[in-house]
């Protein structure tokens, strides 16, 4: 299958493309709401600007895709490969990346409110100036992470690992930090 024909499909109504493979396809600004990419290969891909509010996108691989400023409001994207990804700027609100590969993605800007990360591997992610408030983040890995700026207000980060994150005027005010690993290895009790 290529872009043109999923997106005649998409068109007509289908929503189910698992296990598609498209690697470095360009849907940059498409619509693609409610879409099923479940295990799909889109390495690579440029999403910059879609829209996928409600996609299904779990296990997909988007290892190195561009999405920025894309809209990603109450999609699924537990067990995704985002290594490398470039999310700047995304909307994520209310979306389900629990064990997700996020490792040096760039979620600078981008807006996760009330977002499930838990279990998440984000070593060396940049999420300076994100918007995480009441995010859920139990047992994510964030070591060597930059969150310079985060709001981190109400989220639970019960048993995160912060080693050499870098928390530079980060607002954790009301965070849930029970048996998190501090940036000096200390345990907060």
């Amino acid at each position: 299958m290529n872009i043109q024909e999923l997106l005649t499909r998409y068109a007509r109504g289908e929503r189910s493309f698992y296990g598609v493979i498209l690697p470095s396809a360009n849907f940059q600004g498409a619509n693609l709401g409610g879409i099923d990419f479940a295990r799909a290969d889109l390495r690579n891909a440029d999403l910059t600007g879609a829209s996928l509010t409600g996609a299904n996108l779990s296990k997909a691989n988007l290892r190195g895709a561009k999405l920025e400023n894309a809209h990603l409001s109450e999609v699924i994207l537990c067990g995704a490969d985002l290594t490398d990804a470039v999310l700047t700027n995304a909307h994520l609100n209310d979306s389900d990346l629990s064990g997700a590969l996020l490792t040096n993605a760039n979620l600078s800007d981008a807006n996760l409110h009330q977002a499930s990360i838990t279990a998440a591997n984000l070593q060396g992610a940049n999420l300076s100036g994100a918007k995480m408030a009441g995010v859920r983040m139990w047992k994510a890995d964030l070591q060597g992470a930059n969150l310079t700026g985060v709001d981190l207000s109400e989220a639970n980060m019960c048993e995160v690992n912060l080693t050499r994150a870098n928390l530079n005027a980060t607002d954790m005010s009301e965070a849930f930090l029970t048996a998190a690993i501090m940036p000096d290895g200390s345990i907060h009790s």
